[in-house]
């Protein structure tokens, strides 16, 4: 939204984030491009740009701890992720980004 990488986003917040959140944040920039083809991959009929935005936003924070071999479980990942998204964006994005993780997850843990 600022036009700017969120890396630098991140560095430039008066109040430094919490260690596990910058590395959450640096993670998903890293793994976005892996993150959009296995989402869209999902994802059938539904394209990135279709999506809202906070389900697009969780669904690559997510994928990216998915990828991280030393990440949390699965079904941790997959839980925090839905509970985010029925939280901040509709009614149907649970479901939706349950949906799209288990599929993921299958590929690629």
């Amino acid at each position: 939204m600022k036009g700017q990488p969120v890396t630098a986003v991140v560095a430039a917040l008066v109040v430094p984030p919490d260690r596990f959140a910058q590395s959450l944040v640096e993670a998903t920039a890293a793994a976005q491009a892996r993150a959009d083809v296995l989402i869209a991959e999902a994802a059938v009929g539904w394209p990135l740009d279709r999506m809202a935005v906070v389900d697009r936003l969780v669904l690559r924070m997510a994928v990216a701890e998915l990828l991280d071999p030393t990440g949390p479980p699965v079904a941790v990942v997959i839980d925090e992720a839905v509970e985010l998204a029925k939280t901040y964006s509709t009614e149907e994005s649970g479901a939706f980004v349950n949906g799209i993780l288990s599929t993921v997850a299958a590929s690629v843990r």
